[in-house]
């Protein structure tokens, strides 16, 4: 178990950008080397990538939440009409 765990720490350390440069060139040699390594890489990457794709998602959703609120709500009126008048 122990060894998974700091495989997945060297391989976060890659990705992420976080090793040195000579870490981070010994790990490219391992990839090279090992190629169960590179697949578990590559998945933990693509984990990262569709991580990344949700909070964007979430992010639009709440912003249109925000725009949907200030520019359709009684309350907000003198905003919207201040705002308007930029445009």
């Amino acid at each position: 178990m122990r060894t998974s765990l700091n495989e997945i720490r060297q391989i976060d350390d890659y990705l992420l950008k976080y090793a040195g440069e000579a870490d981070a060139l010994l790990f490219e040699a391992r990839l090279l080397l090992q190629p169960a390594l590179r697949e578990t890489m590559l998945w933990q990457q693509k984990t990262y990538e569709i991580i990344r794709q949700y909070s964007r998602r979430q992010l639009k959703a709440e912003i249109e939440t925000v725009h949907q609120q200030l520019f359709t709500g009684p309350e907000h009126l003198s905003f919207r009409k201040r705002i308007m008048r930029l445009f």
